[in-house]
């Protein structure tokens, strides 16, 4: 059963953060993609997209575009999700103040208890604070969860991209919506 998402705790991360992001995005990512990516490569992936160097980086950006957010458990303070934005870097046409979700993941315990939207939540009032005039995404294609929660929260495909991880090549959907 999901966790109440009322006690789910979503705060802005700072600098000495990135220990915990780097957790959590390892762990999630593998549990997203354990049965799609060839464990040497998913390793190898979150060993250099997911560490603790890459998330101080985020975190100390001058870009106010770069941001985090953790979801923490009530109880513990250990982290269960987080979300990413920064400038975007996908292949479709953009404004200079656009703001990309970078990435945004739940551990699937967790999925229905609230914590993505309130990630989501979290990082769209950011974009909209920074006038950005949209919010753009890319998500594997064969999401279909993560496709439709995107959708419900206003996001329109725009665009396809490939994401390559080792030797394998995955599309992507590319969606936006306007702020």
């Amino acid at each position: 059963m999901p966790a109440d998402s009322a006690k789910i705790i979503i705060r802005k991360a700072a600098p000495g953060d990135e220990y915990a992001l780097g957790a959590v995005g390892m762990a999630t990512f593998l549990e997203s993609f354990i049965e799609d990516i060839p464990g040497p490569d998913l390793i190898k992936h979150c060993h250099n997209q997911h560490s603790v160097e890459a998330y101080r980086q985020f975190l100390n950006a001058s870009d106010p575009r770069y941001a985090c957010w953790l979801a923490e458990h009530p109880e513990t303070g250990a982290p269960v999700g987080y979300a990413v934005t920064c400038p975007p870097d996908l292949p479709v046409e953009t404004e200079p103040n656009d703001i990309e979700l970078k990435r945004i993941y739940v551990f699937s315990k967790y999925h229905g208890s609230g914590a993505g939207k309130q990630l989501n939540d979290a990082a769209t009032a950011h974009a909209k604070v920074l006038k950005a005039p949209a919010f753009l995404l890319g998500t594997y294609e064969e999401n279909e969860r993560a496709i439709a929660f995107y959708k419900r929260e206003g996001f329109t495909q725009v665009g396809t991209r490939q994401f390559q991880v080792g030797d394998k090549l995955f599309d992507d959907i590319v969606m936006a919506k306007p702020l």
